[in-house]
């Protein structure tokens, strides 16, 4: 994952310590219930879209840039299913961070242009919810079923932990 040079700026004032980050995901489905993922070029790992909005980005449209930007699909955002903080991670080189998660569920029109469309991804691919690819990002589950339980009841609200 690349980082911004917003935060890599930060950083040199900074060093490691920990930071508090927005972050934005997004639970893509096709018309058969399956969900887009992408495999992550810096472990390897399963994961829904995600990534960090630019200073002064609106939330949607980073989500949207990013999906765009990793997998070619062009979401159509339906609705806001999930907002969490993670949990404390720690990178390879040191840096710490926590990451406020807002979590969008989405739909797209042709799964066919799901492709690898930058070096964040080493591959992509449609999978059926209850059978998703090992190994997986840990927050990939349970923001797959926030989706799926925003979309089959939006007036309940998206979840919050």
């Amino acid at each position: 994952m690349a980082t911004p040079e917003f935060i890599l700026s930060l950083r040199e004032k900074i060093g490691h310590e920990q930071l508090w980050l927005p972050g934005v995901s997004v639970v893509v489905l096709d018309d058969e219930g399956r969900v887009l993922l992408g495999r992550r070029a810096d472990n390897g790992r399963w994961a829904v879209v995600s990534g960090i909005p630019e200073p002064g980005e609106q939330p949607g449209a980073a989500v949207v840039r990013e999906c765009i930007e990793e997998t070619g699909i062009v979401p159509e955002l339906l609705g806001v299913c999930g907002v969490e903080a993670g949990t404390p991670l720690v990178f390879p080189n040191g840096d710490r961070c926590v990451f406020m998660d807002i979590c969008f569920a989405a739909r797209t029109g042709d799964p066919h242009l799901a492709h690898p469309a930058d070096e964040e991804s080493t591959q992509v691919g449609w999978f059926d919810p209850g059978a998703l690819p090992e190994p997986v990002v840990a927050s990939t589950p349970p923001r797959i079923r926030s989706a799926l339980a925003w979309l089959a009841d939006p007036a309940g609200g998206a979840s919050f932990r």
